[in-house]
This record gives structure tokens, C-alpha cells and sequence, in this order.
């Protein structure tokens, strides 16, 4: 139905509750740079309005670090954009210091804890191979 895959990999070793953080987080990403992935709001039978969702099913991966230093390197060397989360956010408390410890990482230096992405069927499967249905 759809030409593309909005998929979430998560790291599969993370507390549940980092990893329901990090998928909030990094579907918030992928959304902000591709509105067009964003329906309508919805309405209920009283008319009260709600906030508009992605159109399209959000696969939720996850797989072992190594598996997730891969997943992002493959995404750079085929020139995906990525919403990522490193390990060293967990540790910070806003959007500023988020961004001062991110930066202080080369990809391959980077804790990966989470990547997400939207791009076409198949570069999605080619990059995210390895990963599985988080359970």
C-alpha cells in the first residue's frame, strides 16, 4: 500500500521505559521533516478534535548495539536523513544539553541507542537488515 517504511530500531538491551522514550522522541524527528507523513486531525462523535497522526504504520525494530552501528552506517553511506538518539541524552533534562552532548560524537564514536527513518520500501529493508520486529 505504501512505497515507503517510517521504521523505528531501537536497541534491544534499554530499559523499557528508555525505549518507549527514545521511540517518542525519534518519531517526533522523522514527522518534523516530513510532514507530508502527517494526515488530518481526527474527530470523535461529539466533534472534539485530536491531533493528527502518521498516515502510514510505524515499524518498531530493535537489535544489539552492533547491529545498531551498522543500521547507522548504512544509513549514511546511502545518504538517509535519521532522527538518532545517543545514550549520553539519557543522562540530560532538555532539548539544549541533548544537543551540546550529541554533537560531541563522530558517527563512529556515537552510542546509538536509537535511529529512525523514512525512506523508500527497499533502501528502508537494505539499511535496517539485521534488525527485528521488536517483540
Amino acid at each position: 500500500m505504501f512505497e515507503t517504511k517510517f521504521v523505528i530500531v531501537v536497541r534491544e538491551d534499554l530499559a523499557v521505559w528508555q525505549k518507549l522514550n527514545v521511540t517518542a522522541f525519534l518519531a517526533t524527528g522523522v514527522a518534523a521533516a516530513k510532514p507530508e507523513i502527517i494526515g488530518e486531525n481526527y474527530r470523535d462523535a461529539d466533534e472534539n478534535v485530536y491531533y493528527s497522526m502518521s498516515v502510514q504504520p510505524i515499524i518498531v525494530l530493535s537489535c544489539d548495539a552492533q547491529t545498531l552501528r551498522k543500521i547507522h552506517a548504512r544509513s549514511l553511506q546511502r545518504g538517509v536523513q535519521t532522527s538518532l538518539y545517543v545514550e549520553e541524552m539519557f543522562a540530560t533534562g532538555h532539548d539544549h544539553a541533548n544537543r551540546e552532548v550529541f554533537g560531541k560524537f563522530t558517527p563512529e564514536q556515537a552510542n546509538v541507542v536509537g535511529l529512525a527513518l523514512h525512506a523508500d520500501k527497499k533502501v528502508a529493508d537494505k539499511i535496517t537488515k539485521g534488525a527485528r520486529m521488536h517483540a
